[in-house]
């Protein structure tokens, strides 16, 4: 019986505002807008996601194909396969065991399902309605979305700039703790500026968390993307056990698996039965043969990563030398990760900018407003592709600018 005939009033169909305001609030991706824009178009080079050309290599993927040869197709542990978070221990005692660094064994590890994954759930551990978060600004947009969705508080600090590079500001930082503060998400090096903490803007962060009883999330998935030394400063070469830090990190980056959707949380073995529940509840666990992959990526990847950061650092030799001979564009040289956050000259409207790209020079770059406070009038340009690609894209960004 419908309405009419049941004499019961119509309804009204079904709105964004009958949702949760933590759902129907959350801001739509000033990255993906300018993707969607100009995805498909012939010719573009596409600089606008944080990923590389280069697809997984067959040493990874070839795991998972025998896994899924041998049937490994049912449900798997929660916690992450058991020889994966042995893959994780090694890797991360060969890399970030030195002296001073927390320890390392397979019960700190968590396998998720990517980075995106492993964040997720260390703010659901640390943040609910109404606490607050401190994100260092221009910052990888998820930090704000994922906070929002949990219904608590993005508070963004803007780093300042500075064409020798970007900086913290620790009095700012120390002015935005609030008693509704939680936790301080610390991405370095840093999406999208290239930011690398020193070992004192690491100790200074630490300090200001011990102080007020706050949780440090890092996220720390580029500390191999550096151009001097072979890893960056972190939370591991300088915490003690009984701090408040967790760690995300996926496979995306180092080993080209975007797709693959695998990563870890790190946090301390207490909180097993805790992140076994989350993931219980939220995928059910990360596919056995995405682990099996990425256990070979860990242990037998670092000829790929060499190759990735060579390239890296060919790309970006060719990017701040052709744009700064040109002039125009104003940037940091970035010393970690693999985007350039760029301010052309004369630029009032970032978002307009990129759209504009797009369209006339065919190049797309990510807005800066994207990234937050501080980000307005930049783009950001990822350069991990092939080197001819990006002599191509300065070749055209610098005839656009010419041309304005």
């Amino acid at each position: 019986m419908n309405a009419i005939m049941s004499g019961a009033p119509p309804r009204a169909a079904p709105a964004v505002s009958d949702l949760r305001p933590e759902a129907a609030g959350l801001p739509e991706s000033g990255i993906v807008r300018v993707v969607n824009h100009g995805r498909g178009r012939q010719g573009l080079i596409p600089l606008w996601v944080g990923e590389g050309a280069l697809p997984t290599p067959s040493f990874i993927r070839d795991e998972a194909v025998r896994s899924l040869a041998a049937g490994e197709t049912f449900y798997t542990h929660q916690r992450g396969v058991p020889e994966t978070r042995e893959a994780i221990t090694r890797y991360m005692t060969r890399h970030y065991g030195g002296a001073g660094s927390t320890g390392f064994a397979p019960d700190r590890f968590f396998v998720a399902a990517g980075g995106m994954h492993a964040l997720q759930m260390a703010l659901r551990m640390v943040l609910g309605p109404g606490d607050q978060a401190i994100i260092p600004t221009p910052a990888w947009p998820n930090f704000k979305g994922a906070t929002l969705a949990l219904g608590a508080e993005p508070v963004e600090v803007a780093l300042d700039y500075a064409p020798s590079g970007w900086r913290l500001d620790f009095d700012r930082l120390a002015a935005a703790v609030t008693p509704r503060t939680r936790a301080l998400l610390v991405n370095t090096p840093a999406n999208p500026t290239g930011w690398t903490a020193s070992f004192d803007d690491l100790r200074g962060l630490l300090a200001l968390a011990r102080r007020h009883g706050l949780w440090i999330v890092a996220d720390e998935i580029y500390g191999r993307f550096v151009h001097e030394g072979e890893r960056a400063p972190s939370f591991h070469d300088i915490a003690d056990p009984d701090d408040r830090v967790m760690w995300i990190q996926t496979l995306s980056k180092n080993w080209a698996m975007t797709g693959l959707r695998v990563g870890w949380l790190e946090a301390p073995p207490a909180f097993g039965q805790t992140i076994e529940n989350l993931v219980q509840y939220s995928t059910s666990g990360v596919p056995t043969p995405n682990q099996r992959a990425a256990a070979a990526a860990l242990d037998h990847g670092e000829d790929f990563i060499a190759f990735q950061r060579a390239r890296c650092a060919a790309a970006r030799a060719i990017l701040c030398e052709g744009l700064s001979r040109a002039g125009g564009f104003d940037f940091a040289p970035p010393p970690g990760a693999f985007y350039l956050f760029l301010r052309p000259h004369g630029v009032a409207d970032c978002a307009a900018t990129a759209i504009e790209l797009v369209d006339y020079a065919g190049v797309g770059l990510a807005p800066g407003s994207a990234f937050g406070p501080g980000g307005d009038g930049f783009l950001r340009l990822c350069y991990a592709r092939p080197a001819e690609e990006i002599e191509e894209a300065v070749r055209r960004l610098i005839a656009w600018s010419k041309a304005r």
